[in-house]
Formats: structure tokens, sequence, C-alpha cells
């Protein structure tokens, strides 16, 4: 059995090896290494591909989440809405920028925000709702973006691991990322539209905001050396930017290559009594950066170790929720629970999922797991 990885970086790389190589090899030969041809090509590309006015492009998925919140002209103290179950980033912006954090739990099939949650903790301070589309699914943006307009709310969506994905709303179909206010993405390498290092993008159909998030990933500037507010320095390098120049018009197919392998895992343990496959939102479409499903009756450390023995990678997507990271105790109350994000900590395991999965990877997956469950 071939060495089997979470996500296969390399052999992806060898299927697209020419172009990528030539892209690369073009920028090296015309040294323009800092906000080259190629970043304004992929800037335009991507908003292309989206259907979106802006792309603003910045050093990586973090810094596109605290330049859409610095944008927006939140003051310290004002709070923001998000969940308390995702990776990292997306609480700790909000954290550094001296605003309050208040974290909701999450639904229990779809791992995404609760939005009824979201409406019973707004107060006169909520300026924001980050809504994060988590694993390659959509929150529910119908609902949010109803609580957003009643209570004049701004929407920042968290991106960074859905790229490609449509959303249904009532009227037509949007891909996320831009249904909000700004919308924040990553392009890390195992992201679905991945570089070869980190990068990051800002999404935004409003002109004055896109002004801004340009000026504050530049030093906080228009034009060079006048400095009109303080910024930071945030750029995609021009070779990432090549790189993803390459990747982008393979985004569907790679989508639809994770697709096919978690339609393969749906059928092979949707009968398994013990596991909950992950859930879908009717309006989303799901592309699957994380093949995430929840292990249940406290198997799910049983069944990890036992898939390490026969050569198969799994990982926790996430072991602590954020309301219970020392991190943020200073935002959180002693009593606060949170019992779907609490209880997805203990089940949740994702199985490898990428664009270069064989038919013998996913039979040795699938024999591995079922195994488990028969011993």
């Amino acid at each position: 059995m071939d060495n089997i990885k979470m996500v296969d970086l390399q052999t992806q790389y060898h299927r697209l090896k020419p172009e990528i190589d030539a892209a690369m090899q073009d920028v090296i030969e015309s040294s323009a290494f800092i906000n080259g041809p190629a970043v304004k090509q992929f800037q335009a590309s991507l908003a292309e591909y989206l259907g979106v006015r802006h792309v603003i492009t910045c050093g990586n998925g973090t810094d596109a989440l605290q330049a859409a919140l610095v944008a927006l002209d939140l003051k310290p103290g004002d709070e923001v809405i998000t969940t308390a179950f995702t990776f990292i980033a997306t609480v700790e912006v909000i954290g550094l920028l001296d605003l309050k954090p208040v974290l909701v739990d999450v639904n229990p099939e779809t791992y995404t925000i609760d939005t009824e949650q979201v409406e019973a903790v707004i107060t006169s301070r909520t300026k924001a709702i980050i809504p994060v589309h988590l694993f390659g699914q959509g929150a529910d943006m119908k609902k949010i973006k109803d609580i957003a307009e009643r209570n004049n709310l701004y929407i920042v969506e968290d991106a960074a691991q859905c790229l490609g994905a449509d959303f249904k709303t009532d009227v037509d179909t949007q891909k996320l990322g831009t249904m909000g206010n700004i919308g924040c993405t990553s392009f890390f390498p195992s992201k679905n539209l991945g570089c070869f290092g980190d990068g990051g993008a800002c999404m935004t159909n409003d002109d004055t905001l896109a002004e801004k998030l340009r000026m504050f990933v530049n030093h906080g500037t228009k034009i060079k050396y006048y400095h009109e507010t303080i910024g930071v320095n945030s750029r995609l390098d021009t070779l990432q930017a090549a790189i993803l120049n390459v990747k982008l018009p393979h985004l569907d197919d790679f989508n639809k290559r994770r697709q096919e392998v978690a339609a393969f895992y749906d059928n092979a343990f949707e009968n398994i009594e013990e596991i909950s496959i992950p859930g879908r939102n009717p309006d989303s479409q799901h592309v699957f950066h994380q093949y995430v499903m929840r292990v249940q009756n406290g198997k799910r450390n049983a069944l990890k170790d036992w898939l390490k023995k026969r050569d198969i990678p799994s990982m926790v997507y996430y072991p602590v929720a954020l309301h219970k990271q020392k991190a943020f105790s200073k935002w959180m109350t002693q009593d606060i629970s949170l019992p779907v994000s609490e209880l997805l900590t203990e089940e949740v395991l994702a199985l490898p999922i990428h664009t270069e999965m064989t038919p013998g990877q996913l039979e040795h997956i699938k024999n591995g797991v079922l195994s488990f469950f028969k011993k």
C-alpha cells in the first residue's frame, strides 16, 4: 500500500509540474518578486471566478481576518460574535484588536455556527458576526444575513476552508466568501486552493472597504511613502501568486475530487451505528476541505490508534474548543457552557482527503475503519 497522507501535496505538484515550474521560472527571470504582474493577474482572476468586485491579497488568512476587522473601524470593546469550534485564528484577531469575542455553539450536524444562539447574545455593543464556513461548507448565510440586517451588524465570512463552494439564496447562487461585507480566505498549502507557503485574501463588493483593505495591508498607504493611516506589511509573494494562477483553473476539479472521496466515505460508513457522517446544509455546496465524522460512545481515540497501526493517518480538528483555551480566558465567564462544541472535541475524527487519492488507498482506509467496529 502506498504511503497514505492526510493531504498529498507532492503528487498534486507532480501532476501540475510543467505549468507550475514554468510559472515560477517566469517570476524568477523577471525578478518581480514583490507585487509583480502575477499578483495583479491572480487578484483579477479570482475576483472573476468568485463573481466579486474586489480581491485584495495579503500574507495569510489570519492577516485577512485582521484586515477585515480593521477596515470596519471597530473600536476596543466592541463585540464580535463567532463560533467556539474553529481554528484559533478566527478569534485570535478579535482579541488582538482589543475587541470582545462572544462565542456561541455550533450545529451538531454541520459544525457551523448556531444562528439561534447568535440572535440571543446580541447586545448594544455587538458590531459584527464572523460565520465560519467550516471543513468546506457554509454556515446558514440566509439566517445570518437576516440577523445582521435587522440588527445593523457587519458580516465577515471566514471562508478559509471553503473556496469555490456555492451557496443557494432565495434568488440566485453565490460563492461563499462573497455574501457578507468582507470575506476572508487562506491559501495555506493544504487548502483546496493552496500555494507553496503562506497566502491569503479578502473579498468585497464595497469599493470603500476595498480601499481600506488595500491600504491596511500596504503600510497604510495608497501612494508610496505617503501614509494616511497605520497599517501592516502583509503581501502575497509573486511566486505564490504565480502558483495560484496555475491552480485556480483546476479548483473546481480539485473540489470535485474531494467530493468523490467524501461520497465514498459516506457510503462506506453510513450504516455504522457509532459513526455520524458529516451533515450537509441543503443550501450549501460542501467542498470537503476536511472529511470530519463523529465517533461516538468514547471510541474516537481508540479508532485513531487502530488506524495508526495500519498506517492510516487521521486528525482531530479540534481537540479544545476556543472558550476553553487559556488565551481567551479574560473574555470568558467561568460558567460558559457550549455543550455541542465540547462534545465535538471528544468525538470528531478527520480521515485523509485530497485530490490525489487512489481507489486502493480508499479501500485500505475503509477496511481499516470497518475492521475496528467488527472486532
